[in-house]
């Protein structure tokens, strides 16, 4: 069971930093000439890229942290 879990947790931490790498790619695409000028399609496009990875972020953030109680519960 607990090398299970820790298989999940590294696979859910893989998931975190893929996030968030895709999260900072779309930040970096908006680029301060798109703001100024109120921006296009595109960059509407690039703000829900970066709203995505990072909500998808955060979940993958709460599991790793469910799965690191249950470790802990299972280990005592």
């Amino acid at each position: 069971m607990t090398v299970f879990l820790i298989l999940v947790l590294l696979v859910l931490m893989g998931l975190v930093v893929f996030s968030l790498v895709r999260g900072l790619i779309a930040f970096l695409r908006t680029t301060r000439q798109d703001i100024d000028n109120g921006g296009d399609g595109n960059l509407h496009e690039l703000q829900l890229q970066q709203n995505k990875m990072m909500f998808a972020r955060i979940k993958y953030q709460a599991l790793a942290i469910v799965v690191i109680v249950l470790l802990l519960s299972v280990n005592r």
